[in-house]
């Protein structure tokens, strides 16, 4: 897989909050996008996934050399942000047996195998409703980090995780990344280390009339 973002900008109304942003984001590396609260790291990696649309410039998705269409780009992409809601009526292992319908996981694993891996095992049986802020984080990135895609989009990932719950990050992750474009905005170096670019959303500033 294949990401190029191409003189890509993004406004609101009529305020930009960059521009110019040229980015050619390759399988196997990790990419972090650091810069001050509002600066527009949670925006450009919602642009770079397709979530949202660029107001200037042009965001390009290729896979084995052919283009990547709209419609089937979510096949290739997992997300994971503390704002991404939650279906609370399900259980942890329902939620998990309901994404994996649409999305395997990697490896051939199962449901339940995941919430395993991700020290969920215990609370598979129980309503999200009824799980911790900690717990919920770990479901949303046993979601997206397992999944078997070739892009993954993680937004402060560690929202909400006690020290434990930073160490399976780290570990899912370095298990997770070696063939994948993986980028990461944060301003917590817990969250990103190990990158192999660290791109300031400062070099995309718009510049002041």
């Amino acid at each position: 897989m294949r990401i190029s973002l191409t003189d890509a900008g993004k406004r609101f109304n009529r305020d930009w909050v960059f521009r110019h942003v040229h980015l050619d984001l390759a399988a196997g590396r990790r990419y972090a996008l650091t810069g001050a609260n509002g600066s527009g790291k949670s925006t450009l990696l919602q642009l770079i996934g397709g979530v949202i649309d660029p107001s200037e410039g042009k965001v390009g998705y290729s896979s084995e050399g052919a283009r990547v269409e709209s419609e089937t780009l979510h096949r290739h992409l997992s997300f994971c942000a503390p704002y991404l809601e939650l279906v609370e009526e399900m259980t942890g292992l329902e939620f998990l047996a309901f994404h994996g319908g649409f999305k395997p996981f990697a490896d051939g694993l199962s449901a339940r195998e995941v919430l395993e891996r991700t020290d969920l095992a215990h609370a598979s049986d129980k309503q999200i409703r009824y799980y911790s802020s900690g717990m919920r984080q770990r479901l949303k990135l046993a979601q997206s980090v397992m999944s078997d895609t070739s892009v993954l989009l993680l937004d402060e990932p560690c929202t909400n995780l006690d020290e434990r719950g930073v160490d399976l990050y780290r570990q899912l992750l370095e298990t997770r990344s070696k063939e994948r474009i993986v980028v990461i905005a944060s301003n917590d170096v817990r969250e990103y280390e190990g990158c192999d670019e660290v791109l300031s959303m400062d070099a995309w500033k718009p510049r002041a009339r």
